[in-house]
């Protein structure tokens, strides 16, 4: 029986329990730490106060453990320093804010690559960017394990290319991208790289000065900490390109009625009162992740993951997407609508998430309206996966 001696520290999962419930979905959002709702209420009841311009003692506190964040974040990801680090709602706005900041460095007829498998937040800024200054939109095939396609890839991305954003592992499809062959394409032709993180931050640690990309998001909320604050890294002289793309206060240095001078990265793209208590938790998050055994934790994941393979392969009629590597499994099967599984599943007591899971051309380029995935997190065990095969057996025998 695989056995995930982290559940404890994450009370979510008794409270569930006892109400029959075995959470599998954990690529939309996780559960949280103790840690996390410890730190969470230790900022509120111990005063809350706004960051940065505060002289007195709670808003000198607020700032030190809301800066302390932004310097976790870095040595989480291996940034060059904490001044490459952006605090965002989440990868959505992330993204949004590098569609919006770099426009201004677009012309007519350049293009940008993005991948066939990319969520909705990794698609719809650069379709509305292209669609706003006359760009072409080029999307990279897969090959047939659901992955990206580098000898395409290397035809596609050329001398028109301005911007690559690839997401570093597949919402759906639970792979993981060649970003070591796709990266350097792009910048060999001087273009932007943007890497949606969103699912792969979540599963061991990412150098991101290794990988050698431009931008790099990601969502707290997946990574265990609280939802409402995400991050963006940015090299600093890709940071020094964006254009201010929000305005009001902490963001500007001087104004007067007629013009402003703005900050720089980071607080220049960090207007209004941040979501101080989710960065926060974000710094709890990222000390609870740091304090773990990174190796037991991908031992676990790795096996866990392979148990959810077999036990979808020995069943009939289904249908993996891809070839999944790693957290997730997405699949759909013979004669059965994919809402209708999903219903009598949580009717069991089983969450597990149905849908296009914000990558519809992906699914309906397989074909499909939906699929049913299951997400794992380092909190699930093989009781879980035991509780979802016997409930996913119950359904299927009623839908047949």
């Amino acid at each position: 029986m695989l056995i995930s001696p982290w559940r404890t520290d994450f009370p979510a999962l008794s409270a569930l329990a006892a109400e029959g419930q075995t959470y599998l979905d954990s690529a939309a959002t996780s559960q949280k730490p103790q840690a996390v709702l410890d730190a969470l209420l230790g900022y509120y009841a111990s005063g809350a106060a706004n960051v940065h311009r505060a002289q007195h003692l709670p808003g000198e506190r607020a700032t030190r453990a809301f800066e302390g964040t932004r310097t976790q974040a870095a040595h989480w990801l291996n940034a060059a320093s904490p001044a490459e680090i952006l605090f965002t709602r989440g990868t959505t706005e992330a993204i949004n804010l590098l569609a919006y900041g770099l426009e201004e460095l677009f012309r007519p007829g350049d293009e940008i690559v993005i991948s066939a498998l990319e969520h909705h937040a990794n698609l719809l800024p650069w379709q509305q960017l292209a669609l706003r200054k006359q760009l072409r939109l080029v999307v990279l095939p897969l090959d047939s394990d659901g992955g990206i396609d580098p000898e395409q890839a290397a035809h596609l991305i050329g001398p028109r290319t301005r911007l690559l954003a690839i997401s570093q592992l597949s919402n759906v499809l639970g792979r993981w991208q060649a970003l070591s062959d796709l990266l350097p394409l792009a910048r060999a032709q001087g273009a932007f790289t943007v890497v949606d993180g969103a699912q792969g931050v979540v599963h061991g640690r990412h150098d991101v000065q290794a990988m050698g990309c431009d931008f790099y998001a990601f969502s707290s909320h997946k990574l265990y900490g609280p939802d409402g604050v995400g991050v963006l890294y940015g090299r600093s002289d890709a940071l020094a390109k964006l254009k201010h793309w929000q305005f009001g206060g902490e963001m500007v240095h001087s104004t007067t009625y007629q013009s402003a001078d703005f900050h720089g990265a980071p607080l220049g793209f960090e207007a209004g009162t941040p979501a101080i208590a989710s960065v926060i938790g974000l710094g709890a998050a990222l000390d609870y992740l740091s304090n773990l055994d990174h190796a037991a934790v991908a031992g676990h994941e790795t096996a866990l993951h392979a148990k959810l393979l077999a036990g979808l392969a020995a069943r009939d009629g289904i249908r993996l997407l891809g070839a999944p590597q790693l957290a997730l499994a997405s699949f759909c099967v013979d004669g059965v609508h994919n809402a209708d599984l999903a219903h009598l599943l949580t009717e069991q007591g089983v969450a597990v998430r149905a849908g296009h899971h914000c990558a519809m051309p992906l699914l309906h380029s397989l074909g499909l309206q939906g699929a049913i995935r299951v997400s794992l997190g380092l909190y699930n065990d093989g009781e879980d996966l035991e509780r979802f095969f016997s409930a996913l057996d119950k359904a299927l025998e009623l839908l047949r």
